[in-house]
């Protein structure tokens, strides 16, 4: 039998921190979320470094005696990979590469590897790519020092141009193109939107491995792609809400028949801005949303922190002001009572769910419905008498509650969100 699973690296992880916050928790969380990372992209963790410092050192940003440690720790065990938690200049890259003598990555350079291996549509494929080659110009220094010597060659290069020059003018071009490809498939996203116009939209947000998947497979029906790793999914995946497992006659017959849900990528702290960047057209699904549905992960004793990366995230993408449900996720998974019951009376207007097992998926629906109709407008419509296409018009864009068929009019009234009720008075003329 021939082995195809993909061999693990052994790796040696590296997290810092300035005296002030000496080993607290928050930095324990950082290292413990880079582990899960770095298991993410397929790496065997061998050892962990840990340093305080007084001040950050310009060169190995870790002091120069941690850094001989490290690399003495490489070499006695021929370690091929070390992996920082913190971000490093190409400076740092260069003089670490050169003292420790393996391959060095920061934890930007590790959520790209993970982007990249887990891209699987054209479009995602693009924006990773994207991310990469940015995020590479400004470090190409570290990497091609054996070929800044000067080339001569006919159609190779202008005059004294350096092969560092040249790799990155060919690197800048590919950049461009790039983005003239996102343009052109931001576009066609463009064109599915104003189609879906006429539908309620709700998107997942969330950090990473919340759950948001299984959210999106529990209440579409579907099978979007869920696994217990860090973005699993990159991909925003579109789905019609399916109410067909629902027994529930009271919310069927409230809730809007045209409804659409998003899933969108998980964020992550210290999200490399490029990524963020590259990833904008994306995430743009949530600026046209009617609600954001913000899944969170209550089983993680850092989910405060993680909410506050989350919204600081869709402030960047210009989401920031969006109507926001938030969703506690694996409550099963909490087996502290009281401690749920704490974040209850914290969290007063949030819903409580497990999507794995399917528990209070109805508080989840009931709260939507809610939120929905808090954003509503009543209205009575008069239509001309047999006036049957407008009339399903009106059932496209808004919520019909009453209809009376008089003898000189059809009287329809209604309940819609403002922009809906817009577009039925420019319709129908009502």
């Amino acid at each position: 039998m021939i082995e195809t699973r993909e061999k693990e690296e052994r790796t040696v992880l590296v997290c810092y921190s300035h005296k002030t916050d000496i080993r607290n928790s928050h930095t324990e969380e950082s290292l413990e979320e880079l582990k899960f990372l770095a298991k993410t992209a397929g790496a065997k963790i061998v050892k962990t470094f840990f340093q305080n410092i007084s001040e950050y050192d310009p060169r190995y940003l870790i002091g120069k005696g941690k850094a001989d440690e490290i690399a003495q720790y490489v070499e006695e065990n021929e370690i091929p990979l070390v992996i920082f938690e913190n971000e490093l200049s190409f400076t740092n890259l260069r003089n670490l590469e050169q003292k420790i003598k393996c391959k060095i990555l920061d934890k930007s350079n590790l959520i790209l590897d993970i982007f990249a291996k887990n891209a699987r549509t054209s479009q995602a494929k693009l924006q990773v790519e994207l991310a990469q080659l940015e995020y590479l110009l400004p470090r190409l220094t570290r990497q091609w020092t054996h070929l800044s010597k000067q080339y001569g060659g006919i159609g190779t290069k202008g005059p004294g141009e350096t092969q560092i020059e040249t790799d990155r003018r060919i690197i800048k071009k590919r950049i461009s193109i790039l983005k003239d490809k996102l343009k052109t498939i931001d576009q066609q996203r463009k064109t599915q939107a104003f189609e879906r116009q006429n539908y309620i939209r709700l998107s997942l947000v969330g950090y990473t491995n919340a759950g948001k998947s299984t959210l999106l497979n529990l209440l579409t029906n579907s099978n979007v792609y869920v696994e217990d790793k860090l973005f699993a999914t990159l991909d925003t995946s579109t789905r019609t809400l399916s109410l067909s497992k629902l027994k529930d006659e009271k919310i069927l017959s409230r809730f809007p028949k045209k409804v659409l849900v998003s899933d969108t990528v998980g964020f992550i702290k210290n999200l490399p801005h490029n990524l963020i960047e590259s990833f904008k057209s994306t995430l743009s699904e949530t600026i046209e949303s009617d609600i954001l549905l913000h899944v969170i992960d209550i089983s993680n004793s850092n989910f405060e922190e993680q909410m506050e990366v989350v919204f600081q995230t869709l402030k960047e993408i210009g989401a920031g002001n969006q109507k926001v449900i938030n969703i506690f996720n694996k409550i099963d998974n909490l087996k502290n009572r009281n401690l749920l019951k704490g974040i209850k009376s914290r969290f007063p207007e949030a819903v409580f769910i497990s999507a794995k097992k399917g528990i209070y998926i109805n508080s989840l629906l009931e709260k939507i419905i809610f939120d929905l109709r808090a954003g509503s407008i009543e209205k009575t419509i008069r239509l001309k008498p047999a006036d049957f296409k407008n009339l399903s018009v009106v059932y496209k864009l808004a919520e019909v509650y009453e209809v009376k068929y008089l003898k000189t009019a059809i009287k329809v009234k209604v309940r819609a969100n403002e922009k809906n009720l817009l577009q039925l008075e420019r319709v129908i003329k009502c």
